[in-house]
């Protein structure tokens, strides 16, 4: 079953590391990417720019209106994702926990909802 372990940090703290304490959790998350896909449960992930960077997009009255910056302002910031393939909840629990970031911020994990046309048609939401 596949789930997103969705990575949460707050972003000062992270702007607060020397250069070498991020370099090695930066080295962390790669061995970590690495241990994982050689036990098939990374199917992708990638780290995000910080949210400064961010826009967000929305369409009302079928026009495109954006702003500058996250959704909502949060005590923690999405620092990026892993897109995981795992028995079952317990095991995604289990391989999350060996996300380095997890020390600093949290993982949610979510159960990824495979789209499908019927699902559609029935009106089936959620």
């Amino acid at each position: 079953m596949k789930y997103i372990a969705l990575v949460y940090y707050q972003e000062d703290i992270m702007n607060g590391m020397t250069q070498q304490e991020w370099d090695s959790l930066n080295h962390e998350c790669m061995d970590c990417s690495e241990r994982l896909t050689e036990s098939n449960n990374l199917l992708a992930g990638q780290a995000l720019q910080q949210v400064s960077t961010a826009t967000t997009v929305r369409v009302r009255d079928g026009k495109a209106l954006t702003m500058d910056g996250p959704f909502a302002e949060t005590k923690e910031q999405l620092a990026g994702f892993y897109l995981l393939e795992a028995d079952d909840l317990n095991h995604a629990i289990q391989i999350a926990s060996k996300i380095p970031p997890a020390r600093f911020g949290s993982i949610e994990i979510r159960p990824v909802r495979e789209l499908q046309l019927e699902d559609n048609i029935a009106g089936g939401h959620g």
